[in-house]
């Protein structure tokens, strides 16, 4: 790819706005439509696009299998956490409205959910990375040429 200097460009410019779309999709999935689910596919995206375009050696540089293991355990952890707190606290498992005392404007929902969107949003794109990453790294049972 590196004769196709058009699409460097533009993925250097799209991938950022990428990230940044997943990222309102992530904070306002609680308001609207949306999530932790899509906002971790749609940045997972921007890292499976930085890939095609620069190469898996560079893809595997910036977001290294590492961060990608780290990633997915976090967000179980993460999201069990949540429900765990909420137990601790006197709640049934992942029952928000423990979180603060606040129930006329129920800040403990809003708490307890952008939690477990978070946790979702690291499950989710670490996840996706490493099925493209496990997917992409394989080496073909042909070659080209028995095609």
């Amino acid at each position: 790819m590196k004769k196709h200097l058009i699409l460097r460009v533009v993925s250097k410019l799209l991938i950022p706005l990428i990230i940044l779309y997943g990222l309102y999709v992530q904070f306002h999935g609680d308001f609207g439509a949306g999530g932790g689910f899509q906002a971790g596919v749609i940045i997972a995206v921007s890292v499976i696009l930085y890939a095609l375009i620069f190469g898996m050696d560079a893809a595997q540089e910036a977001v290294p299998p590492w961060l990608i293991k780290i990633g997915t355990a976090s967000g179980v952890i993460v999201f069990a956490g949540v429900g765990f707190i909420t137990m601790l606290m006197g709640g049934n498992f992942l029952d928000y409205d423990v979180l603060h005392p606040d129930l006329a404007h129920r800040a403990g929902q809003h708490m307890g959910i952008l939690w477990v969107e978070i946790g979702v949003l690291l499950t989710v794109t670490s996840v996706m990375i490493a099925v493209f990453y496990a997917f992409a790294g394989r080496v073909p049972d042909m070659s080209d040429e028995e095609w």
